[in-house]
């Protein structure tokens, strides 16, 4: 069924300052919200703009962006719909901009690669940390999908939450069959979650993915 209420937005900045700026569409993980995830705003690129988006679906104390049969792994149905909400509201606010880029978190990092499965000319870089892509989903997965877009993911190996085998799917199909311009950064001992290291590295990759963008 489609969601008949936009989103509900934090930004990182004032309105009034949004326009001509890379966007950053940040997604939070299952059972947060966009208030929680907000307080990454500092740690991204200075002259970006960051859209903190609150999941349609309420989960817990918070909300999560598709009902699953478990975790890691969206009902096809769902994840579609809440990516035609988010197309819905993103396709009118990206014309502000100069780039469109992802930041997803666990579930929000299933989101974020299902909406870049769905439409990988829209974005300028995708930042995936600590989850897994949308497998079994119904989304394109074909080789070179992604090809030339730089696509930053960040992990744990010793990760208590995801499934290690939807890591390792994840893990070839970037690698070897993507065709994105990957970067892949194991931080050991992190577990699920999200080190200022981390956000230190997936900053400074898009600033350079926006700056090599620039001089093409």
């Amino acid at each position: 069924m489609p969601y008949t209420v936009g989103p509900t937005i934090r930004w990182s900045v004032e309105p009034a300052h949004r326009p001509g700026t890379p966007l950053v569409v940040a997604l939070h993980g299952r059972g947060a919200d966009e208030a929680s995830f907000a307080q990454l705003a500092p740690h991204l690129p200075q002259g970006a703009t960051a859209a903190f988006v609150r999941a349609p679906l309420a989960e817990g104390a918070g909300y999560a962006w598709f009902a699953n049969r478990g975790i890691g792994r969206p009902l096809p149905d769902s994840i579609a719909a809440t990516a035609d909400w988010l197309f819905g509201w993103l396709d009118a606010e990206a014309a502000g901009h100069t780039s469109v880029s992802l930041l997803g978190f666990s579930g929000g990092m299933a989101m974020a690669g299902g909406l870049l499965l769905a439409r990988p000319e829209k974005f300028a870089a995708a930042v995936l940390l600590s989850g897994t892509l949308p497998w079994d989903a119904g989304l394109p997965e074909e080789p070179g999908r992604l090809a030339g877009v730089p696509v930053f993911w960040g992990r744990d190996d010793a990760d208590p939450v995801i499934p290690a085998d939807l890591v390792a799917r994840t893990g070839e199909w970037l690698r070897e069959k993507s065709g994105a311009r990957l970067a892949e950064r194991r931080y050991p001992g992190l577990g699920h979650g999200i080190a200022l290291p981390e956000l230190a590295d997936a900053s400074d990759f898009l600033q350079g993915a926006w700056s090599a963008a620039a001089q093409q």
